[in-house]
């Protein structure tokens, strides 16, 4: 019998198949564009900013190679953010990756005030994985809504992550 024992967050990197499912989620672009209506711009694989911080604009232009350099920096940035707010939580290496595609796609911002953080602090791992689907909104408009073409990728890409993440309980 295989038993998984979960990882101190700490402890953990994204995967190299995690990194890969995050860039085929978001795609590329190779100037900036505003994915969802009410969104920023964003640029390569999603990136929002720049290494230094600066906010991507709208014109900005980046090649392919480029774009994963700055992505692979932004997640690093964010992988010890990521982990550092998960003092004495374990995970699984595929919890890992998916709140850190949750991190690359709504930001260290929101997850560090959100429930699926709460609830791994308090050791409430399925719940954690429930709490993915209330972030259905973007600009206020519910994503779920059956038949939607402003941004059911949004919700598709949550019920992704709700069932890969209950899968690992």
């Amino acid at each position: 019998m295989n038993v998984r024992k979960r990882i101190a967050a700490g402890l953990l990197t994204l995967s190299a198949s995690g990194f890969l499912a995050w860039q085929a989620n978001e795609g590329f672009t190779d100037t900036a564009v505003i994915p969802t209506k009410g969104d920023i711009p964003t640029i390569g694989h999603g990136s929002t900013r720049w290494e230094d911080g600066t906010p991507v604009k709208m014109g900005d232009t980046i090649t392919r190679q480029r774009a994963e350099v700055l992505a692979r920096t932004l997640n690093s940035q964010a992988e010890k953010q990521f982990a550092a707010s998960l003092p004495g939580v374990k995970l699984h290496q595929e919890e890992f990756d998916l709140y850190m595609d949750f991190v690359g796609q709504y930001g260290i911002g929101t997850w560090r005030a959100g429930s699926p953080r709460r609830d791994l602090l308090a050791g409430n791992y399925a719940q954690a994985c429930n709490d993915l689907l209330k972030y259905k909104f973007a600009a206020g408009y519910d994503c779920s809504t059956p038949g939607n073409k402003r941004c059911w990728g949004v919700w598709q890409r949550q019920l992704n992550r709700h069932a890969k993440c209950m899968g690992a309980q």
